[in-house]
């Protein structure tokens, strides 16, 4: 049997993602933090593009890339178009081969000069760290101020290194005496006392109860500060200092017998009292960098209904610079020349990919306005089931577009901000045959706990059974679930006085 070379011939598709494709799916998925760091880099790597300034009127050839309108994103469409025709008759045209001396660098360049950002006097505030002083530059400065002798006060610097951004002391002073001795030869003779006093100065510093061993000590110091004309204040410390393990245990009859209280009153005053204390001083002082959601997209209600437009903040506004696409014109084919045509190719897909990541998310998230209404109107409660298929056909797009299109990303609503995942939750069967959000199921569950009697709390079947009066069928252990996934302790921790 021998094998001939035949020839034949196949039909088959293959998908083919260019360049240009792939950018577009990465501008997508990108949160706007990201995407402005990404438009920083391409502006720094691409000097064709530049920032369009608030008064300057865009160029013709160039696409806006937060015209939410239709009729404005088909002009933009043509308008790229026309770009793109434009660069094609540059690249016929039979050039010289050296440019003519015609112009001077003031022809290009400007007489305006302003200094880099990072150069300024003037800091960009939102660049600023609002906690800039820290927990520990807050206590050394406190220090410096209350000790004059070098000893003292290296001892008080140990002691405040060890402080962590609670406010609690995480060496034991016996570790830190140990430590001084072995590492400097002047602290040879020190003795935990000596560790120990400088702790109780220390521990009298701002914020109040920092330098606290444990949470005891913390909140004894927190007492210790306040006036001793406050009402119940002896029986708190009291409660603190003997029985701190049995009011996270709610016994509450127990503590009236050993504070020898005859009212709830007075045991619920000591209760709030105590509950006014901080059991983490040092939060006040040592925090992270706020960080800010900056919404994509901005709803807002209308006598025609509920509006989605592109937050015009989220994005500064690119275009070609001018100058350089001049230059474009008059170059010869030198490799100079191919450079600018290469990042004015590299620009315009840019800003196209702009221009669709904005499309992408204004459908998107027009058609989740679209389908939660009752949420906006309402609230929770009304929360519909929703799936990423769901929004997915309805536009026309893929799932996992779609699901580029909503993480990260975030939606300004008369209720709140929020990330436009918020909106996709399972749903539960009712008895009347219909589904139920699983986002409306949790906040049904939390108006029944705000409203339940503080002295008997509701139980995971008790709420089960709430739930199934109103039509909604579901286990007890599913109750738990979404009381545990809220944040909701169970009943027995949620009992209270009143």
């Amino acid at each position: 049997m021998s094998m001939k070379p035949s020839l034949g011939l196949n039909v088959s598709q293959n998908l083919v993602i260019t360049p240009q494709l792939q950018q577009a799916i990465y501008l997508l998925q990108l949160s706007t933090l990201d995407l402005q760091q990404e438009i920083q880099q391409a502006l720094e790597s691409n000097p064709l593009l530049e920032l369009e300034e608030t008064d300057q009127t865009p160029l013709a050839a160039e696409p806006d890339p937060f015209d939410t309108s239709t009729r404005e994103a088909s002009k933009a469409e043509a308008q790229q178009e026309a770009a793109t025709s434009e660069m094609n008759q540059w690249e016929e045209q039979r050039l010289p081969e050296e440019l003519p001396v015609d112009t001077g660098w003031d022809d290009i360049y400007s007489h305006d000069y302003s200094p880099p950002a990072g150069n300024q006097d003037n800091h960009d505030y939102f660049e600023r760290d609002t906690s800039s002083n820290s927990l520990i530059d807050h206590l050394l400065w406190q220090l410096n101020l209350s000790l004059h002798n070098e000893r003292d006060r290296i001892i008080g610097e140990t002691l405040i290194d060890s402080i962590n951004a609670e406010g609690y002391l995480s060496e034991d002073p016996q570790v830190i005496c140990d430590s001084l001795q072995q590492q400097d030869d002047r602290f040879a003779d020190l003795t935990c006392e000596e560790v120990i006093a400088i702790l109780k100065l220390i521990q009298r510093f701002d914020p109040p109860g920092v330098g606290a061993r444990d949470l005891r000590e913390c909140l004894l110091l927190q007492l210790e500060q306040l006036p001793e004309s406050t009402p119940q204040l002896a029986s708190a410390r009291r409660l603190v200092d003997q029985y701190l393990e049995v009011l996270a245990a709610r016994d509450y009859r127990f503590l009236m017998r050993r504070l020898k209280l005859r009212h709830e009153d007075d045991l619920h005053n000591i209760i709030t009292l105590i509950q006014q204390l901080n059991p983490r001083p040092g939060s006040s002082i040592e925090s992270e960098a706020s960080s800010y959601v900056i919404p994509d997209l901005l709803v807002t209600r209308t006598k025609q209904g509920w509006r989605v437009e592109l937050n015009p903040e989220t994005l500064p506004k690119l275009r070609v610079q001018p100058q350089y696409a001049e230059l474009i014109r008059r170059a010869d084919s030198s490799e100079t020349n191919r450079y600018l045509k290469d990042h004015y190719k590299e620009a315009q897909w840019l800003i196209k990919s702009l221009q669709s990541r904005c499309e992408t998310l204004l459908k998107v998230g027009s058609k989740i306005v679209e389908v939660q209404q009752d949420f906006l109107e309402k609230g929770e409660e009304f929360m519909k089931p929703m799936v990423l298929a769901d929004i997915a056909n309805a536009i026309e797009m893929h799932e996992s577009t779609v699901s580029r299109a909503t993480t990260q990303k975030y939606i300004h609503t008369p209720r709140g901000i929020f990330e436009l995942k918020y909106f996709f939750s399972s749903h539960v069967s009712t008895a009347e045959g219909g589904e139920a959000s699983s986002t409306a199921i949790r906040a049904m569950i939390k108006k029944h706990l705000s409203s339940e009697p503080p002295k008997k709390p509701l139980s995971d079947s008790k709420l089960a059974d709430l739930l199934a009066d109103a039509g909604i069928q579901i286990a007890r252990r599913t109750v738990a679930k979404y009381r545990e996934a809220m944040g909701i302790p169970p009943s027995s921790e949620r009992k209270r006085l009143r």
